[in-house]
């Protein structure tokens, strides 16, 4: 790895950064410096339309705020007018306009809006519809206040994108040259990054187009800082900027960047590669150094290549000191873009979700303020290999900046539309050139754009939002970012779930990060998957009673007990997420991120069960009349069939078996046929962390067989199963047909689980959730998705996206950290889908079908998808990648009711943008878990307890509080205690 791990201590990172400043920088003389420029802007402060006045009279933390800017985000994309109309009345009605404003245009337009909600229908059901059928005058009156507010958005988009064609731009950026000599401009070509290889040839295009017109106006005599500029973002010019795709990102994408630099080398002009988020860090390095290596050696006169630096990232001065090297190691001069950051979010879910070990950017604030100040000092300091461009609107940092710079040449930069007023008064006091970053594009492409600008500089914390404040203070707004908080503001993703004792999070890896990676490949390397011996079906009742004579014991063995037994092994399971990630791979043909997602779910659900158990089998004193006590409280019942999936071998397997013994159940584990070995180490497991060897039996055999006779003996006090359908219904029978007690039994089972997409959703996060949710894991989880219904009038798009980035996935070897799509999981289920295919080849039309690659791995089906005239012509689900589409149209609560018509109710999705659609939708669907705007996979434990109902499952849900309910029998005890003579208690409480 070029750069250190971005997973440090922020305060071991900050205490670095505060000595590299030591002696540079004087903060007692950045207040007075900038103090002058802060009353001016609030002397004169910026138009009412202005990001920074939109932000203090409507902030988005106020439902006001939030409603406008998700207006902004979702409005222009919308083709059809009942859609509109009900996106409009949802925000709008949301939010309380007729509140007092501070100024008479905000107050008019506060009026306006609360006015032009009397127009909107009112969505009692969310779903579109108003109480009523509206009259004329109301339909009338609905797209009326639709247009306005479609225009308004608009004028909008054009206080933040200088034009939507670079001619267009390239006009307005004349007209600021008239006015003021210094200013000079970064061009920003719209776009969020590639999903296809059609969309990033597409934003090639609209960069060799904008570089041709850029440079029919530039000076190729001086230096390219004395230009306008370009800035690129090299995920929008390749469908697959990853890491995992390292080899074919090299060998594709940077012939296509260098492309774009030899038009800009030859121009004289800046060309600037954006930043982008923490786990593409590296890989845009090696892109970098492959293109500055080209440049020393075709053109190496050029000096405009450069590269954006983001502050809030932990390594950023590293990188700094990197950039740095790389340009003396080739003898060129960088122009380096030095920015505080625009992912922060994100990249904080992110690390959250992956369970990594310290957050890769800063959590407070003015550590990042500071981090950037440490960056700046560095870049100024390298004047033979860097040109510094200070991306800033921060009064302070500015100051900063002109103290340390001294006579080194650098420039400062703002994003058009924002940061007016500051740099207004800024470049009277300064010579420094001021360059614009300025987005071009169409309105309805800035949407991703404009919300990430509203979020960062929306912020109470921002200096921008503050600077509008006059409650905020000259010292409070100015004060010095040069101190350390040594804790975090948010709490580490192991404590995400709480402070000790609260369950610890389980440990994560990030496959991106060399070092982290290094011991999974090291694992596989001496990995073999060992054979486990068949159980004798015959044998079934001897099993029985070992097990039932185990129970007499363990359940009699304190509940605290056996929590810390499923606690230890936990911590023994999470300490060899290695050993166990590289036999998933090899016996489950898992990827390596299934992989790693899988060891920490059965973590998880040993940490939860250990918890709950101890939570729930507390007994329960009741109310009741005076001179007697009343208590509820729960036991075991007896041995318990858990029969597991092979999908899941490892988690559904230890979560079952963790549930029954968490209880003081002893358990009789029947794992999948094809998946024994991983089966077998977690029982070994499980024993050395103190399970009795009885009280978990590993009982390995087919399930016609094996699975039969367990199910079928005497002396089975329950059954959990996870599987078909088919088997389930199988089970059930032979239950109810045994003669003694009703046994329990718990199954979940699959479905065709369906996604709802409406036309106000995004359709690149649609895409996203869409191939994740229908080819991750091959298919072949419950949770995937199999039929996806998009709305008529956004289909024709949406489906070509999908078709294209589902032709992108790498279907293959699962060892190789490239693959996307790895085999099914043996031939059975492979000629059972060849099958669905063959089948659906000659009745459906056909969307994605590559051909069958040759054999090199097992079993490998890659990526299937196939438009059909209908939702109830989808009848049986198909386990593995194979994803129906259907378009809908007319009311959503009609397509929820086809969905529930199915009988399937396990995961649904919903993609819209209006709120109350999303809610009245969840609330009509007969399905257990619900996902809105995001895929369907991925339950975790105890966030998002997993099951379904109908033919999808009896509940309850796995990973949720009532689960280990079902694993207990009931027992209540009423003792009088009046019976030695008297109510002693009473009478002591009336004397």
């Amino acid at each position: 790895m070029r750069l250190p791990t971005p997973y440090r201590p922020e305060a071991d990172i900050v205490s670095h950064r505060l000595a590299s400043l030591k002696g540079a920088l004087d903060w007692a003389l950045v207040v007075p410096a900038a103090s002058p420029w802060v009353r001016a802007v609030r002397d004169k402060p910026p138009p009412f339309w202005a990001m920074e006045s939109l932000l203090r009279e409507y902030p988005i933390s106020s439902a006001e705020g939030l409603a406008l800017m998700r207006l902004a985000e979702a409005l222009l994309r919308v083709p059809d007018a009942e859609t509109a109309i009900a996106l409009t009345a949802d925000q709008l009605g949301r939010a309380d306009f007729d509140g007092s404003a501070d100024s008479t245009l905000s107050r008019l337009s506060s009026s306006a809006i609360a006015l032009s909600k009397k127009f909107l229908p009112h969505l009692s059901d969310g779903l579109g519809q108003a109480d009523a059928e509206p009259g004329l005058m109301a339909r009338l009156g609905a797209r009326t206040v639709v247009a306005a507010t479609l225009r308004a958005v608009q004028l909008l988009g054009r206080q933040f994108v200088l034009g939507q064609s670079i001619d267009e731009a390239m006009g307005e950026a004349r007209s600021a040259h008239r006015k003021h000599a210094a200013l000079r401009f970064s061009y920003d070509m719209l776009g969020e990054g590639a999903r296809t290889d059609a969309d990033a040839l597409r934003y090639l295009d609209s960069y060799v187009n904008a570089i041709q017109s850029i440079a029919s106006g530039a000076d190729r005599t001086g230096t390219p800082e004395h230009n306008d500029g370009i800035s690129i973002k090299l995920s929008a010019l390749h469908p697959r900027y990853e890491d995992a795709q390292r080899e074919r990102v090299m060998q594709e994408l940077v012939p296509r960047v260098w492309q774009l630099c030899v038009l800009a080398a030859d121009a004289n002009l800046n060309l600037t590669i954006d930043a982008e988020e923490v786990d593409r860090l590296e890989l845009s390095l090696d892109v970098f150094e492959a293109l500055a290596a080209q440049v020393a050696a075709e053109r190496p006169q050029w000096r405009g290549f450069g590269l954006a630096m983001q502050a809030y990232q932990t390594r950023a001065l590293e990188l700094v000191e990197h950039v740095t090297a790389i340009a003396r190691k080739y003898k060129l001069r960088l122009m380096c873009r030095l920015v505080k950051g625009a992912y922060w979010d994100a990249e904080i879910k992110r690390t959250q979700e992956l369970g990594l070990p310290h957050y890769p950017v800063f959590t407070h604030k003015h550590h990042t303020d500071l981090s950037y100040l440490a960056c700046a000092r560095a870049l100024l300091a390298a004047p033979d290999a860097i040109y510094p461009q200070f991306a800033t609107h921060n009064a302070g940092t500015i100051a900063a900046i002109l103290q340390m710079a001294g006579d080194v040449p650098f420039e400062l930069q703002r994003l058009h539309g924002m940061g007016e007023g500051v740099y207004r008064e800024v470049m009277k006091s300064t010579s420094a050139p001021v360059r614009i970053y300025a987005p071009v594009g169409q309105h309805k492409d800035l949407l991703a754009y404009l919300v990430r600008r509203l979020l960062e500089n929306g912020a109470n914390s921002s200096f921008v939002n503050q600077l509008g404040d006059e409650s905020v203070g000259m010292d409070e707004l100015l004060v010095s970012p040069l101190w350390l908080e040594r804790e975090v503001s948010l709490p580490l993703p192991h404590e995400l779930y709480g402070p000790p004792p609260a369950r610890r999070n389980s440990n994560g890896v990030d496959l991106t990060v060399e070092s982290m990676r290094a011991p999974l490949l090291d694992a596989l390397a001496v990995t073999t998957v060992p054979g486990v011996p068949e159980f004798e079906a015959n044998r079934a009742a001897d099993a029985v009673a070992a097990s039932a004579a185990s129970y007499r014991s363990w359940t009699r063995t304190p509940v605290a007990q056996r929590a810390a037994a499923l606690r230890h092994a936990a911590d023994a399971l999470d300490a060899a997420l290695p050993r166990f990630c590289a036999l998933l791979v090899k016996e489950a043909a898992k990827t390596w991120g299934d992989a790693v997602a899988e060891v920490r779910e059965a973590v998880d659900f040993l940490r939860y069960y250990a918890d709950e158990a101890e939570r729930v089998m507390q007994p329960i004193a009741l109310p009741g009349p005076t001179g007697e006590s009343n208590e509820l409280r729960l036991t075991g019942r007896g041995p318990w069939v858990c029969i597991s999936p092979w999908n899941f071998p490892l988690a559904i397997f230890l979560g079952q078996v963790a549930a029954a013994l968490a209880t003081g159940n002893t358990v009789l584990a029947k794992p999948a046929e094809q998946t024994p070995a991983v089966a077998l180490e977690a029982v070994k497991l499980l024993h050395a962390a103190g399970v009795p060897t009885d009280a978990v039996q590993l009982l390995h055999g087919p399930g016609e067989t094996v699975g039969a006779a367990l199910v079928a003996a005497p002396g089975v006090a329950g059954v959990v199963f996870t599987g078909s359908t088919q088997v389930a219904k199988i089970i059930h029978r032979a239950l109810a047909a045994k003669d003694g007690p009703i046994v329990p039994l718990i199954a979940e089972t699959g479905g065709i689980n369906a996604m709802v997409v409406d036309s106000s959703a995004l359709p690149e996060q649609v895409v996203d959730a869409v191939v994740q949710s229908a080819f991750r894991s091959a298919g072949q989880r419950c949770s995937a998705l199999r039929l996806l219904l998009i709305h008529e009038s956004i289909a024709d798009d949406v489906i070509e996206m999908i078709r294209g980035a589902a032709e992108e996935l790498v279907a293959g070897d699962p060892a190789q950290l490239a693959t996307d799509v790895g085999p099914v999981i043996d031939r059975e289920a492979f000629d059972g889908i060849q099958r669905h295919l063959q089948r659906l080849n000659a009745q459906a039309k056909t969307l994605v079908a590559p051909a069958l690659p040759p054999q090199e791995v097992p079993n490998l089906v890659p990526p299937h998808a196939y438009e059909v005239p209908s939702i109830d012509s989808v009848t049986s689900e198909i386990f593995g990648p194979v994803l129906h589409v259907v378009r809908w149209s007319g009311e959503p609560q009609t397509v929820i009711d086809r969905i529930n018509a199915l009988g399937f109710g396990l995961t649904l999705g919903i993609q819209t943008r209006i709120d109350s659609r999303a809610q009245a939708m969840a609330a009509r669907a007969h399905v257990g878990n619900i996902y809105v705007n995001r895929n369907i996979i991925g339950a975790v434990v105890g966030v998002q307890p997993f099951g379904g109902e109908g033919l999808s499952g009896t509940g309850p849900k796995a990973g949720g509080p009532h689960y280990l309910l079902r694993f207990c029998a009931e027992q209540t005890l009423t003792i009088n205690t009046t019976a030695a003579g008297g109510n002693a208690a009473l009478l002591a409480a009336s004397a």
